[in-house]
């Protein structure tokens, strides 16, 4: 008798679990239950140990209430996957009980989805990320992997400049990653117009004598962590009371001490570095010349299409500005008789989860890109990508 063939195509489960396992966080949910935020949940995707020496693992950080001098340990850097027993560790404390079953976290599936198809054949997704930027041309929705490109400047990349800029300025940061990563998120903005606005806060300026540069500068209250209380910016007030109160020389009748740092031109320098990476030495091209670079990989007819169907996602794109700055300068180096449109999407955080969801509900197309545990060990991670590039027809 013939021998049967190990790739017999296998039926889906009943149950589709999309994960993006991002450097920063994971985004996880099952598929099916529709379009609503609260359906994926956001883990932290990390293993942290406070100053108490007490560990938290994934969802455990969510708990922690003190998060001076915390130390992280990432098992994604520069979006790859380093340290899979950190992962797995995060990965069974997330989605499993005993190592047996899907905790109750996420529920069960639903049984009809509202999710729809994305309305393009032509897309070209830029997602700046925690670890890192990747341009991505997707055609019939499927990536072209010859035309993705990367630039190697992410969240985590501002967050330490940030927090050089802060130890040298104001305090010494060097230990408080956490904290600095929630200041860079409160106060920066992408200038659109840097020179201006690097000179209205410069020292010497006519712009600061004027007092034009105020509406520039903020004061970030520092949290405390004893009291509970979360840090949070406010509007720059130069006043006498307010140096004093930062001594806490005067304490008012309600006894109030604030420690603040005033933060003028950190604000929007440190953002600028995903547009011009050379200002920290980086032999890279700003992110406007790498989405053309990734055009360079298509062939021109392509290119009308994708210019006017751009999706920007990941955290960085939620920076004030970010996305009307790239446009502008995308549309300033496109070629005159290309329309560019460029939109950022709603939820940016949980968008590529979204997209997986999608997928994931669609059983017909869910079957050409499956890949069984037996189907990887036998072909491999090569074959696996060719499969999901649909360079590989399954049966």
């Amino acid at each position: 008798m013939p021998r049967q063939s190990k790739n017999l195509q296998q039926p889906l489960p009943s149950q589709t679990l999309v994960v993006d396992n991002g450097a920063y966080t994971i985004k996880a949910g099952f598929a099916g239950q529709g379009t609503q935020s609260e359906n994926c949940h956001v883990i932290p995707n990390c293993i942290a140990r406070d100053r108490g020496k007490k560990v938290w693992v994934g969802s455990q950080l969510d708990q922690c209430t003190d998060f001076g001098e915390v130390v992280f340990r990432r098992p994604v850097e520069k979006g790859y996957l380093v340290n899979w027993e950190a992962e797995k560790a995060i990965w069974e404390n997330t989605f499993f009980d005993h190592g047996s079953q899907l905790k109750p976290l996420f529920g069960a599936a639903a049984g009809s989805s509202t999710l729809q198809a994305l309305p393009t054949e032509c897309l070209l997704v830029i997602d700046s990320g925690y670890s890192h930027t990747v341009v991505t041309p997707l055609y019939q929705g499927r990536p072209i992997q010859q035309a993705i490109r990367r630039l190697e400047i992410g969240g985590k990349f501002l967050t330490n400049y940030l927090k050089e800029l802060v130890s040298i300025r104001h305090y010494n940061m060097s230990d408080e990653t956490h904290l600095i990563n929630e200041v860079k998120e409160a106060v920066s903005f992408v200038s659109t117009d840097f020179k201006r606005d690097l000179e209205r806060t410069w020292k010497g300026s006519t712009y600061k004598s004027n007092g034009e540069d105020d509406e520039l500068r903020v004061d970030y209250v520092l949290p405390d962590y004893n009291a509970r209380k979360e840090g949070f910016m406010r509007a720059h007030d130069p006043s006498l009371n307010a140096k004093m109160r930062k001594i806490g020389a005067l304490t008012g009748s309600a006894g109030v001490v604030e420690d603040f740092m005033t933060l003028g031109n950190e604000r929007f320098i440190v953002p600028e570095l995903i547009f011009n990476p050379g200002d920290v030495g980086m032999k890279q091209a700003g992110l406007p010349a790498v989405v053309f670079q990734s055009l360079s990989g298509l062939p021109p007819g392509l290119w009308p299409a994708m210019l006017a169907n751009i999706l920007v996602v990941g955290g960085n794109s939620k920076i004030q500005g970010f996305v009307e700055r790239l446009e502008t300068e995308i549309r300033q180096l496109a070629p005159a008789e290309c329309v560019v449109r460029l939109a950022g999407a709603s939820d940016p955080i949980k968008s590529t989860w979204h997209g997986g969801a999608i997928l994931g509900a669609d059983s017909t197309a869910l079957k050409k890109v499956q890949v069984t545990r037996q189907e990887y060990q036998e072909h491999g991670a090569g074959w696996t990508a060719r499969v999901l590039a649909g360079a590989v027809r399954k049966p």
